[in-house]
């Protein structure tokens, strides 16, 4: 049944809004300054109290397993925050240590750890590079030195004279004996001889068998006095190099004492550097043959690889340098793998072979924070479980452990590694995340409630109280001095007061999104400048929120282009039984914007109840579903405790295609039920929003905004006429921040907003007629929507009785 509308009666007016309740509206002139060129930088954190002090006490406190995981919305800026916060705690904190590799002459593949006070590694790593090649210098020109090739030469001398004596002794004893030395490749031989002369073979076949036998005792006798002759050349060989050693010993102790007495002195408080100054003079001793070999050139004129090798061994390779550190490291890891975390071992390659040493160990961002802080976030530590296994790892056996196998490193399995002293950790690490992940880590990952046992909580708004907007105009001047943008005048600054209330759909709250807060400051900087103003004002703010929404409303304007032309049905005009316009908000990534749905209900006899067509379909959400259910709630518990509900009602979204979900709706549908069954029109020019329980009170809802302002740009395309408008919950009320548009338009009598706060309200506006009370007899007023809808049930289940009975 379709009607003309009717004129708005009394209920219209008691619930009409307030134009100013539409909006909350700044007043510039509360600022003190005319632009935010007179404001300071914002020092700390905006309207998170309660993540601060999570975040002091999780900073403050040395306890195990005390690491951070800051929870909250992306574009909170709790990253940039945090970094901040942290880094200025950090400038508190006394520098950590330097760390530094050194070689294990007992066994390379462990290289040594060396820590050093903050500064000294840089100092020593230069000092230990000049010992060496000091050292060297002073050991090959001592090498080279006349005196000592003199000194060599006669050591070398007195050797060879008494091995000669020795020799010429053996030999004059062997002719005694029929017998001469003969030297051959393999040493000295016994040759048969006479006066001298050695006997041919033919001599030797024509001795008797008595001279035969003597000729063999003679050679018993005299080879037992040669082995006899060659241990003591030998031993005279061992001294000879014996003594060689030890000049070399006492020529490199020469030349290394001083220096490393001298570097003992400069570090006299550390004894970890005395121990390692004392292993590399006692190395540099026990192969001083490395620097006799660099005195030879290869072929190229440099010195042996060999002698470069040995020489690289004496380095200091320091992973860390906190030189420059102003307080505790403060490191923020954007690409968290494992290599990158705990540090890896680079080779290189030589003749086809992969070759390492200590000094290609490589720092990971644990070292580098390591006694500081290390921010992660989460989404990118968890992207490979090595890397989160790693950090766990690290946590609970409280070392840095590189690890050189074949299989981390992707090597064949034969190649050589080393295995790098692991490092002692002290460090805070800060994971930031969203709350899902974290709830998901807090019931899956045992390891993650004992490691990260501080949860920071950012929330995504705070009160809109006169500091925190301060705090925002200060924001506001920070980025703009930091970005070099035009500041902002009082008028822009307010304007985006009133955006940032808007982005939470809350009047007394701000946003903390603050990433899209900077968008917005940085395209009103550019329609500013483009329209050479010196100071940003609020005309170039709302010009950035409208083209923002423009650049992305193309599928909102295909909408209302279809509904203008009737593709999608929605009437504005008339009043109809059993239908009503309801409101509901897309969401398409950066851009939501309300759309309104025709609902329509059809009744009948039956013990069906209510039938949710977009359930029945697979098109309705559980909590659709749960919302309908409790549209028979409603009705049981309003009109029909003694009777049961005998009928058959069908709810659908018309020209719906896609899921519906939520309970915003159930209101709407319930007053289109009541409509039908009361058979009083609905006008049609009125839209609502809102859940509704199964006493009737009207529920709060969200996307409030988008909603009105979807319905009134219906309504304009097809003509405004006074009678349109949007119902809403009265808790809404404290979330409109309304576009100016609307405003002016309620202001000129042309849209209206109601509140309600009942279905009794809700249908008492829609229809133009009384809800009515309830009766202690259970019957309602007179001509009330009640009474009729009363009546209805009841001749709906006696029409049932009638049909299941005709008798």
């Amino acid at each position: 049944m379709i009607l003309a509308p009717k004129k708005l009666n009394w209920r219209l007016d008691l619930s009409e809004l307030s134009i100013e309740s539409l909006r909350c509206v700044y007043d510039p002139n509360a600022f003190q300054f005319d632009n935010t060129s007179e404001l300071t930088d914002l020092q700390g954190i905006i309207g998170q109290e309660r993540a601060v002090q999570s975040l002091e006490f999780g900073l403050d406190i040395d306890s195990d397993g005390f690491n951070i995981y800051a929870a909250g919305a992306p574009g909170t800026g709790k990253t940039t925050a945090i970094t901040s916060f942290v880094q200025n705690r950090a400038k508190t904190k006394d520098n950590p240590s330097d760390w530094c590799y050194v070689q294990n002459f007992d066994d390379p593949r462990y290289p040594r750890l060396l820590a050093v006070p903050s500064g000294i590694g840089n100092a020593l790593k230069d000092d230990i590079s000049k010992l060496v090649e000091e050292s060297s210098v002073n050991i090959i020109r001592a090498l080279e030195n006349d005196e000592y090739n003199a000194k060599v030469e006669e050591i070398i001398n007195i050797g060879n004279t008494k091995k000669q004596e020795l020799l010429n002794e053996i030999s004059n004893n062997a002719q005694n004996y029929d017998f001469i030395l003969q030297s051959s490749p393999t040493g000295l031989r016994l040759i048969p001889s006479k006066n001298g002369v050695p006997l041919s073979e033919e001599e030797i076949n024509n001795l008797t068998p008595e001279q035969n036998d003597q000729l063999g005792k003679n050679h018993v006798i005299i080879e037992k006095q040669l082995k006899e002759v060659l241990g003591e050349i030998r031993a005279i060989d061992r001294i000879k190099l014996e003594e060689i050693q030890n000049l070399d010993f006492e020529i490199a102790n020469y030349s290394l004492n001083p220096v490393i007495d001298e570097l003992k002195q400069k570090y006299s408080s550390l004894d970890q550097v005395h121990s390692y100054l004392d292993e590399v003079r006692k190395d540099i001793v026990r192969n001083i043959s490395t620097f006799k070999s660099s005195t030879e050139d290869g072929p190229d004129g440099t010195p042996q690889n060999a002698s470069r090798t040995r020489i690289r061994q004496y380095q200091l390779n320091m992973i860390v340098d906190n030189s420059d550190s102003d307080g505790a490291p403060v490191v923020m890891e954007t690409n968290p793998t494992l290599k990158n975390l705990l540090g890896y071992v680079e080779r290189e390659s030589h003749m086809g072979t992969l070759s390492t040493d200590f000094t290609m160990i490589r720092a990971g961002s644990m070292h580098r924070a390591n006694g500081g802080y290390l921010i992660i976030r989460v989404e990118d530590i968890l992207s490979n479980n090595s890397n989160w296994d790693g950090i766990k790892r690290c946590l609970k056996e409280k070392v840095i452990a590189i690890d050189d196998s074949p299989e981390t490193q992707g090597l064949i399995t034969n190649t050589l590694t080393i295995n790098p002293q692991p490092i002692p950790l002290d460090v805070k690490i800060i994971l930031i995340g969203d709350p899902g992940i974290y709830q998901a880590l807090y019931s899956k990952d045992p390891d993650f409630t004992e490691l990260f046992k501080v949860k920071v909580e950012f929330d995504n708004s705070m009160e809109r109280t006169g500091k925190n907007i301060s705090d925002y105009a200060s924001f506001v001047s920070t980025l703009c001095r930091k970005e070099k943008l035009l500041h902002m005048s009082k008028t822009g600054v307010a304007k985006i007061i009133e955006h940032s209330s808007r982005m939470v759909e809350d009047q007394t709250r701000l946003s903390t999104q603050f990433a899209e807060i900077s968008d917005i400051i940085r395209e009103s900087n550019h329609w500013a400048k483009l329209a050479s103003f010196d100071y940003i004002q609020s005309e170039h703010v709302d010009k950035a929120v409208e083209n923002k929404s423009y650049r992305s409303g193309l599928i909102k304007d295909k909408i209302l282009d279809m509904i203008h032309h009737g593709t999608i049905s929605i009437d504005t005009t008339n009043q109809v039984a059993g239908q009503i316009n309801g409101l509901s908000v897309m969401n398409l990534g950066e851009i939501s914007f309300g759309k309104p749905n025709k609902i329509t209900v059809s009744i009948g006899t039956g013990r069906e109840g209510f039938i949710d067509i977009e359930r029945e379909s697979l098109l309705g959400g559980r909590l659709h579903s749960k919302g309908v259910m409790i549209l028979a709630g409603y009705l049981t518990d309003k009109m029909s405790m003694n009777i049961p509900l005998s009928l058959v009602a069908r709810l659908a979204f018309e020209q719906s295609y896609n899921e519906v979900d939520g309970d915003s709706a159930s209101s709407t549908e319930l007053y289109a039920i009541l409509s039908a069954l009361s058979e009083l029109p609905i006008n049609q020019g009125l839209a609502v929003t809102g859940s509704v329980n199964q006493k009737g009170q009207i529920q709060p809802i969200g996307g409030i905004n988008h909603k009105i302002e979807g319905f009134f740009e219906v309504c304009k395309a097809q003509g405004l006429n006074g009678t349109q408008g949007v119902l809403i919950p009265h808790s809404n009320t404290k979330h409109l921040m309304l576009k100016t548009e609307i405003i002016e338009s309620v202001k000129k009598g042309e849209f209206h907003i109601y509140s309600v706060e009942t279905i009794d309200q809700g249908i008492e506006i829609l229809t133009g007629v009384k809800a009515g009370l309830k009766k202690p007899n259970g019957r309602f007023d007179d001509g009330s929507v009640n009474l009729m809808v009363y009546e209805k049930l009841l001749m709906l289940g006696s029409n049932l009785r009638k049909f299941i009975n005709p008798g």
